[in-house]
């Protein structure tokens, strides 16, 4: 069984890279949009909004359930 320190260490740089991608995403779209683009289909705000949501998911400290099941549930819906 793995300590805390343990846990993060081990997975801390691959977690940091998908978050830093996810960055980058939101930045692309908000730059697409700045551009003129128009905002995006039904589909991809909703994408978008999931994502967001999912965010909001991760930040909480001490979730009701299990954050995988959260997201999981929130991404089926999307």
């Amino acid at each position: 069984m793995l300590s805390p320190e343990q846990v993060v260490d081990a997975s801390f740089l691959e977690a940091r890279h998908m978050l830093l991608e996810i960055a980058a995403l939101l930045d692309r779209y908000d730059a697409a949009v700045a551009r003129g683009a128009e905002a995006g289909s039904p589909v991809a705000t909703a994408k978008l909004a999931a994502l967001r949501q999912a965010l909001g998911v991760l930040r909480e400290p001490a979730p009701p359930q299990d954050r995988t099941v959260a997201l999981l549930e929130l991404f089926a819906q999307a």
